[in-house]
């Protein structure tokens, strides 16, 4: 039975290892209180997920990541155990460290087009939100985000994509705090019912059933 717990944890690891810092902190949920006023998107990559915001959306600490980017629409962020996503790092004792508490980068990606466009519609999926989860987005982007004294962002260095940065995240990962779980929380820190996930799977499934009853209610 341990050796079958242990072969668990580790197929999580291995297969979220892409995507995990004290852990990523649980939003309490809340009822939006006034009308929705704009949209952010989940995006499925593969394994893992992204959320991504209008820029006029971003708090003031949140659109100053994208300062070096001319025209950017949309700023996506994911994210992941720092090893394997910004050193590069797939070996195996890396995917193992990764089922303890380990350092994890935020990716930033600034888009100029839309989600759909960048990632194809079949990967994204529009929620409406408003001004009470709007700001508990941006409050749940802001704490994810590591700084320096002087309250300036800790740059890692350029992503894997043209326009993608990746910063030093304050949260860190494990086998039970992925990438998903991130995306999920910063979901309900958005003011969606949306449930943990390791996987991006389930993240896309409770996106999906809140796009239906959003959808239900617009009537």
């Amino acid at each position: 039975m341990r050796k079958d717990a242990l072969a668990i944890a580790l197929f999580a690891s291995v297969f979220t290892a892409g995507c995990a810092t004290t852990p990523i902190p649980s939003p309490a949920p809340f009822a939006e209180s006034t009308p929705p006023v704009t949209t952010i998107a989940v995006v499925r990559r593969d394994w893992h997920t992204d959320v991504c915001i209008h820029r006029e959306d971003a708090a003031p600490v949140i659109g100053a990541l994208a300062v070096d980017f001319d025209g950017a629409r949309f700023l996506c962020f994911g994210f992941g155990e720092r090893r394997f996503v910004f050193e590069r790092d797939h070996g195996v004792f890396a995917a193992l460290g990764a089922l303890f508490p380990s350092h994890a980068a935020l990716l930033m990606t600034v888009l100029r087009a839309t989600p759909q466009e960048a990632f194809g519609a079949s990967s994204v999926i529009d929620l409406r939100i408003g001004e009470k989860g709007r700001a508990g987005l941006n409050a749940f982007l802001q704490a994810s985000v590591q700084t320096r004294d002087d309250g300036a962002p800790v740059k890692l260095g350029d992503g894997p994509y043209q326009g993608s940065v990746f910063f030093a995240a304050t949260f860190t990962y494990d086998a039970f705090h992925t990438c998903n779980t991130w995306t999920a929380r910063a979901l309900r820190a958005a003011g969606l019912p949306v449930s943990d996930a390791l996987f991006a799977g389930g993240v896309m499934h409770d996106a999906a059933h809140v796009a239906a009853s959003q959808a239900g209610r617009a009537q």
